[in-house]
């Protein structure tokens, strides 16, 4: 009797780590597809201003010509006019928008389009500019 008491219990025993194993599994196993699909999700690109430089457009006024050739690398002219923030025509050539990294590598293959650079805010101090323009400021 005790043997058949050992075999049961063993049997018993066996079956329940089966039943945690199997529970386990079925746990992680969705756990690590979705650690999975989000390694391999291609990261969403962050947006930043850069200022695009255009040769003149010939016969074209500037607007539509900028606009005309944001619509080849967004798809949409609503797009595009979404992603524009100024339109340079006097001194330059261009524009600037708001575009992410692999827009930015698209739009520079673009016909008419020079050279894009991210936008850079650059601050003057103080001390330095009044002893320059002695304004006394």
């Amino acid at each position: 009797m005790k043997e058949s008491t050992r075999s049961s219990i063993s049997i018993f025993a066996i079956a329940s780590l089966l039943l945690v194993l199997f529970y386990t599994i079925s746990i992680l196993s969705p756990m690590a597809e979705a650690a999975t699909k989000l390694q391999e999700a291609p990261q969403e690109e962050e947006a930043a201003v850069n200022i695009v430089f255009v040769e003149k457009p010939e016969g074209e006024e500037p607007e539509a010509f900028h606009i005309r050739t944001l619509v080849a690398v967004l798809g949409s002219e609503e797009a595009a006019k979404d992603s524009l923030i100024y339109h340079y025509k006097h001194a330059a050539s261009g524009f600037s928008a708001k575009l992410t990294p692999s827009q930015v590598e698209e739009l520079s293959k673009q016909p008419g389009v020079l050279r894009v650079v991210p936008s850079k805010t650059v601050s003057l101090h103080g001390s330095r500019v009044s002893a320059v323009t002695n304004l006394g400021v």
